[in-house]
């Protein structure tokens, strides 16, 4: 019997459904009907249908009557473009349901080769995204991956009215947590200390009040970067003191080269200049180094494998412009705040199972798939 090209091509869409659907989470179908996605839910025969749709609208830059259009011609549902609405709404928790499935399921626990056996690393960032029309931040995604394999372990959504802070992240014990000068504040470091993690923050001259070990003295930054020069790194142990808790920590520092200390200043000069300010000597004179902060002691962390380890941060950077660049994540095509949730942790959902297929991909298999499942694999 003569196959025709469609009927291939529709099968061969359906062989590689059901390979995706490998990476999916346990339970995953049930969690629609839990979480509402499913809930009066008419027009789709299943999840997996529903999901199809959504994903059709999510992925393919489909509005929602052109993804109604493709669902009715491929035989998949017969639906309106306001029904598909409704149910985008109402998938919000599912996707989050699912993101953090298929996290759990398919990224290992790493950790870098600089730190003992059992110690991870985790880079921690947030990116504003905007409403249509909007001049300002909307909602922000705080967003965690591992280093090196920099697979999202986490992630949070939230109104602009939520800061960077590592208090918008779960931790896990002995990680070593990962953030540039925004998440340089005692209530956050406090935080990840209390709950087994440890920290590595860039610093501002001013944004973390430190303390001679043992007294009240405050810790003269600057008299300490002066003592560098050439290639020297500066190693001081400090303290912070948050509510009457005392967490012990270091300063790793070194100085930059003439030349990227002129380029930082720069920066700073030209940004004071927008907001019509004076940067203060001692701002200047700062950027004439790299210091961070870390709570983990020298015999885990030595003030290189430190600056080191820091270099590593500009990872999640590029992550965030994969994000923006391939999955059109900086700009919100909902005006209703369900569906702006929905919307954006659909996209981070597609983010993270896309890098799952290319994850497996890189693995051979003369038949093209694996046998079982990805975790078991």
């Amino acid at each position: 019997m003569e196959v025709t090209v469609e009927a291939e091509r529709k099968v061969s869409t359906s062989d590689d459904w059901d390979y995706m659907l490998l990476f999916l989470p346990e339970g995953w179908e049930q969690s629609a009907a839990d979480t509402g996605a499913m809930l009066r839910c008419r027009g789709f025969a299943n999840a997996g249908t529903l999901l199809r749709a959504l994903l059709i609208h999510l992925l393919d830059g489909c509005s929602l009557r052109e993804t109604a259009t493709r669902l009715r011609e491929l035989g998949y549902a017969d639906v309106s473009d306001v029904a598909l609405l409704k149910r985008l709404n109402a998938s919000g928790e599912w996707f989050r349901y699912m993101a953090k499935g298929l996290m759990e399921k398919t990224i290992p626990n790493q950790a870098w080769q600089v730190l003992p056996k059992g110690y991870g690393i985790r880079l921690v960032d947030a990116t504003c995204i905007s409403k249509p029309g909007s001049e300002g931040t909307d909602w922000r995604i705080h967003y965690c991956i591992d280093l090196p394999s920099l697979s999202c372990v986490d992630l949070a959504l939230t109104d602009s009215s939520v800061g960077e802070t590592f208090k918008n992240f779960t931790v896990d014990k002995k990680h070593l947590y990962i953030g540039d000068r925004g998440y340089s504040n005692r209530p956050g470091v406090a935080y990840i200390v209390d709950k087994g993690g440890d920290v590595l923050v860039r610093m501002n001259m001013d944004n973390l009040p430190l303390r001679m070990p043992g007294t009240e003295n405050e810790f003269n930054l600057l008299r300490h970067l002066r003592t560098l020069s050439g290639r020297k790194i500066g190693e001081w142990a400090v303290e912070i003191n948050h509510e009457g808790a005392i967490i012990p920590g270091r300063i790793c520092a070194i100085k930059k080269s003439q030349e990227a200390a002129l380029l930082a200043q720069k920066k700073i000069l030209e940004a004071a200049s927008k907001k019509q300010k004076i940067p203060k000597p001692e701002t200047l004179e700062g950027a004439k180094y790299v210091f961070v902060f870390t709570t983990l002691p020298a015999e885990v962390l030595s003030a290189e494998n430190a600056l080191e380890v820091y270099r590593g941060r500009w990872q999640i950077e590029l992550a965030f412009k994969r994000l923006k660049s391939l999955l059109e994540i900086g700009s919100l095509p909902k005006q209703d705040p369900g569906g702006s949730k929905s919307w954006i942790y659909g996209k981070m959902f597609a983010a993270l199972l896309i890098e799952a297929l290319i994850s497996s991909a890189e693995r051979f298999f003369p038949w093209g798939y694996p046998l079982t499942a990805p975790s078991e694999a």
